[in-house]
Formats: structure tokens, C-alpha cells, sequence
């Protein structure tokens, strides 16, 4: 079965953005949480940086949460 949830049913990615905050504390880049899942431009320029990293960790990271935010997003 191919069940979809809708956007507004999906928990916010508390845990992500958490786990993207302290990888870029590792590399001495401070991140607000609120910031990141309330402004979608802080929130894409934050993630474009953890792309460019040379922490595969971080990178990862960064993926799977510009994933989640998209979920989110309406439409």
C-alpha cells in the first residue's frame, strides 16, 4: 500500500534541525532552531553552506533535512 501523509500531518523536524545545529557548531557555524524552520531563506542558505562541507556527516545531514522541509512545504 502507497499511503501518503498529508504536510500538515507530518511532525516538524525538531530532531533534525538539532542534530544539523551541533554538526555545525563542530565546524564553528551557530544556527538559530527557531530561525531554521520559521524563514525558509535562512533555512536554504544554513543548508547550502552544510552541502558544501567536507563533513560527510554534516552533508548527510543537511540532505535529509532539506528533504523533511520540503515535505512541509504547501503544495
Amino acid at each position: 500500500m502507497n499511503a501518503t501523509c498529508p504536510a500538515e500531518a507530518l511532525p516538524t523536524p525538531l530532531v533534525e534541525v538539532v542534530e544539523l545545529k551541533w554538526l555545525m557548531a563542530g565546524e564553528g557555524v551557530r544556527i538559530h532552531v527557531e530561525h531554521m524552520l520559521d524563514d525558509e531563506a535562512y533555512a536554504t542558505s544554513v543548508l547550502d553552506r552544510a552541502l558544501r562541507s567536507t563533513s560527510p556527516a554534516l552533508r548527510v545531514a543537511a540532505q535529509r533535512l532539506r528533504q523533511r522541509l520540503a515535505q512541509l512545504k504547501p503544495g
